[in-house]
């Protein structure tokens, strides 16, 4: 089942409603966090608040949720597990819980130590599933295939073309305008991106990523100035990530790509492939736009999968006798 588009409603007593729509505002307008944020993080905080509850057997106030203790926090991560929320979930809606505790311990409300105690759940090890570079030209080439309107497919090939070229988070380029879009002078330009908090970087755009956005553009039946959309679906609004997810679905049928290519992994192929050409780790951390280095990190982890892979093919020492 679909999740609702906005926020749920609290169910809290007065005291405790009121710091959650302090929290909120204090999100949107001192962290800037987007509107899809805010809603998640609503959503994970209103199912803490809707589990206590029914644990305590009427609304939580502020009086309460100052005296939980080990053990509550304990049933909440239970009932989640019991409820069939993956790890992942169920740590990042600790993760929430844990920032509307900070929030309301700086503002003088509560003060709860317990929760810092509370274990989150380990989480399964991830590693970035980028394509190689035979499969990123091969999907690069394919991008247009999908389309009868010549416009839509040279738009098709320009996105995908950026977010492999950039690295781009596909909500990044999807909200860029048309005064954002990189100049096709044959030289390499860059391209200003606003990313998560709403913090900018600068990226290089390589000629054949602005060639393909100046192709699509000069074939856009939609004009418009500076702040219109870069990025046109078909009946001239903002193109829907939907869409482009649904171009690698259909690529990813057509050329025998795995299930983990999706735009995303076009953002992780950029960073592999860099990594593996020689590309510095800070350098490659500032065109991602990732806060933490350690975030970048895992790219060195997925690097020396594959040049384990070469080793085990190549190196005499590696072969098994037949």
């Amino acid at each position: 089942m679909a999740r609702p588009a906005g926020p749920v409603d609290i169910a809290a007593a007065a005291d405790l409603a009121a710091g959650v729509a302090d929290w909120r505002r204090w999100l949107k307008h001192e962290r800037r966090a987007s509107r899809h944020t805010l809603d998640a993080y609503s959503r994970d905080l209103g199912s803490f608040l809707a589990f206590l509850g029914g644990h305590l057997g009427e609304r939580p106030c502020l009086r309460h949720i100052e005296r939980l203790t080990r053990a509550d926090f304990r049933a909440f991560l239970a009932a989640r597990a019991e409820g069939g929320n993956a790890a992942t979930s169920t740590a990042r809606a600790l993760s929430v819980v844990r920032n509307f505790f900070r929030f309301l311990a700086r503002q003088g409300r509560l003060e709860n130590a317990t929760l810092a105690t509370v274990r989150t759940p380990r989480l399964p090890h991830a590693v970035p599933k980028p394509l190689t570079a035979a499969e990123a030209a091969e999907t690069l080439d394919a991008a247009g295939e999908f389309s009868d309107e010549p416009w839509i497919a040279r738009r098709d090939i320009a996105i995908v073309t950026l977010l492999y070229g950039c690295g781009l988070r596909l909500g990044e380029a999807l909200s860029l305008n048309r005064g954002d879009a990189p100049r096709d002078d044959g030289e390499t330009g860059s391209l200003t991106v606003t990313g998560k908090g709403r913090k900018q970087r600068v990226v290089p755009v390589l000629p054949a990523v602005g060639a393909a956005i100046a192709d699509y553009l000069a074939a856009c039946p939609y004009a418009g100035g500076p702040d219109a959309p870069l990025f046109r679906g078909a009946r001239g609004g903002r193109l829907h990530p939907r869409i482009v997810q649904g171009r690698l679905q259909q690529l990813r049928a057509l050329l025998g790509l795995p299930e983990s290519a999706t735009p995303h992994a076009l953002r992780h192929s950029f960073a592999t492939h860099l990594l593996a050409g020689g590309g510095d780790l800070r350098a490659i951390q500032e065109l991602l736009g990732h806060a933490s280095l350690s975030t970048t990190q895992r790219y060195t982890e997925v690097d020396a999968a594959a040049l384990l892979a070469v080793y085990d093919k190549a190196h005499p020492r590696a072969r098994r006798a037949g």
